[in-house]
């Protein structure tokens, strides 16, 4: 996208009132971003799969991890940030030539609204239409669907998103918000909120297991975690990162640790020990069926505490 695009964006959707600063400029490989800040928080995001790059509320260090190694370029996915993985999560069911977590995380999206709310959030709707994708993508997802993601910036981070279904026929979507949080040390942080709960381990060919007491990272972690509605609370001895959800019911926690880290190559200098993927998912025994005509919610909230 060139600089007279981002002109326009800004042209139509830039904020600059009442202590909000939103907008937009050309990033790395010609992909947009958009630059938000508020007195509450700062964020910015690409609009290449409308992923969050960071978020840094007032007072506070930055929640979001992104590697020092990411290259935002067209088309690509971007180690960190908050990923969006849609219409599947993980590989494809029947097609494994199929991009892993679907492609909505490297699909352009569009920006269909801006504004400033009376809280002193800001707030930015992102959309992508699957009829308006290219060739291939549609082979992959041929049902006319809409997809809306509404991004609340505030001392708090929302984020809504929507799926309709304007098929003539029930649709099936895997999704997650594959947010990579900044921690201190990932070896003295703890996940509360998943005690009791069945998971699926990936390091262990998927066998279904049960978690006894708080999630602790000292070698690769990689579940899925079932049936999970409750807030997830990060505590890295630093501050406490609070996970709200509503239309979600699956969590994965995932730490690649030493030698996947190494394998992976994008993740920098020792960069496991500073991240950790607690998501918000539908996914596996968790995934949505939409009927026509009908949409679903995914709303997520993050806020952190000292």
């Amino acid at each position: 996208m060139d600089n007279t695009c981002v002109a326009r964006l800004n042209e139509r959707f830039a904020l600059i009132k009442d202590n909000h600063n939103l907008h937009f400029s050309v990033g790395e490989g010609g992909i947009p971003v958009v630059s938000i800040e508020n007195d509450q928080a700062s964020c910015t995001a690409s609009l290449q799969g409308a992923q969050v790059l960071s978020w840094v509320p007032s007072g506070e260090a930055e929640v979001i991890w992104l590697s020092e190694m990411a290259i935002l370029a067209p088309g690509k996915s971007l180690r960190g940030g908050i990923p969006i993985c849609w219409p599947w999560f993980g590989a494809h069911q029947d097609h494994a030539e199929y991009p892993a977590h679907g492609f909505a995380r490297t699909s352009l999206w569009q920006v269909t609204e801006t504004q400033a709310l009376d809280r002193g959030e800001t707030q930015i709707t992102f959309r992508l239409d699957s009829r308006q994708l290219d060739e291939r993508q549609r082979q992959m997802w041929p049902w006319p669907t809409v997809v809306e993601y509404r991004l609340t910036v505030g001392s708090r981070l929302t984020m809504a998103l929507g799926t309709v279904n304007h098929s003539h026929q029930a649709i099936t979507i895997g999704q997650a918000l594959h947010t990579y949080f900044r921690v201190d040390d990932v070896t003295r942080t703890v996940v509360y909120g998943l005690d009791g709960r069945e998971y699926l381990d990936k390091t262990d060919n998927f066998r279904r297991k049960k978690q006894s007491g708080p999630v602790m990272v000292d070698a690769e972690v990689d579940r899925l975690y079932l049936c999970t509605a409750d807030d997830i609370i990060i505590d890295d001895e630093q501050r406490r990162i609070s996970v709200n959800k509503q239309g979600s019911h699956s969590t994965v926690v995932w730490n690649p640790w030493v030698s996947v880290a190494e394998k992976m190559g994008d993740l920098g200098n020792n960069g496991y020990l500073r991240m950790l993927c607690v998501e918000s998912a539908n996914a596996a025994d968790d995934t949505v069926s939409i009927e026509p005509g009908r949409r679903h919610d995914l709303l997520v909230t993050y806020t952190v505490e000292a």
